[in-house]
């Protein structure tokens, strides 16, 4: 039961999250939602803090299994950065507890190194992602350039729609992003090194 009890408490705590809107909550918060006694709940985790660290390293994980299942079912470079994109705006990310999650985190990483960490490692993974592939179609300080902004577009996407400053759904999002280095891509690609030339690619975005 150990393992049930677990993820019911880390599942628990990014709905009180999400419902609070913050950090601000009690490990009696987190049980009652979760249908367990606070003993209970600090006997699996010692702690509200490492229950949260707990929290955002199952959001890391589910992250990564979801961009390395699309990773691999993608055939081309280009088609892995729409893997990337894809991922990054899929609906389990966009569902309102775990928006209000991740801005409570990045809020509480201001404060705590190691909630900060965790949040470098999701920065890098998804810079490190659109990298690979960028570098494939592309020379590497024009990647790099690209990723970067692409990254940028990803992130702050998500926080638009944590705001609702914008009308803008999951499949505009991916759109707007989509663009962007559409554009990109064809404004900067020469001749690629294997003799790729602009046609080529522009037949892989679409």
């Amino acid at each position: 039961m150990e393992p049930v009890r677990r993820k019911a408490l880390v599942d628990a705590a990014l709905r009180v999250i999400g419902d609070h809107g913050s950090l601000a909550v009690t490990m009696s918060d987190i049980a009652r939602q979760a249908g367990v006694s606070p003993a209970l709940a600090h006997h699996y985790f010692g702690s509200k803090e490492q229950l949260l660290i707990e929290t955002i390293r199952s959001l890391l994980r589910q992250l990564r299994s979801d961009t390395v299942a699309a990773l691999m079912a993608a055939q081309t470079p280009r088609a892995r950065l729409s893997a990337v994109i894809r991922v990054n705006f899929h609906a389990d990310q966009f569902a309102p507890d775990t928006i209000a999650a991740w801005l409570a985190f990045y809020a509480e990483a201001q404060r705590s190194e190691e909630t900060r960490r965790f949040l470098v490692i999701y920065a890098r993974r998804l810079r490190s992602n659109l990298l690979a592939d960028l570098k494939a179609l592309l020379p590497a300080d024009a990647a790099e350039r690209i990723a970067e902004g692409a990254a940028a577009m990803i992130d702050g996407l998500y926080i638009r729609q944590s705001l609702k400053s914008a009308p803008i759904g999951i499949e505009a999002s991916i759109a707007l992003t989509e663009d962007y280095l559409n554009a990109l891509l064809a404004a900067t690609f020469p001749s690629s090194r294997d003799g790729t030339t602009t046609s080529n690619i522009q037949g892989q975005m679409t």
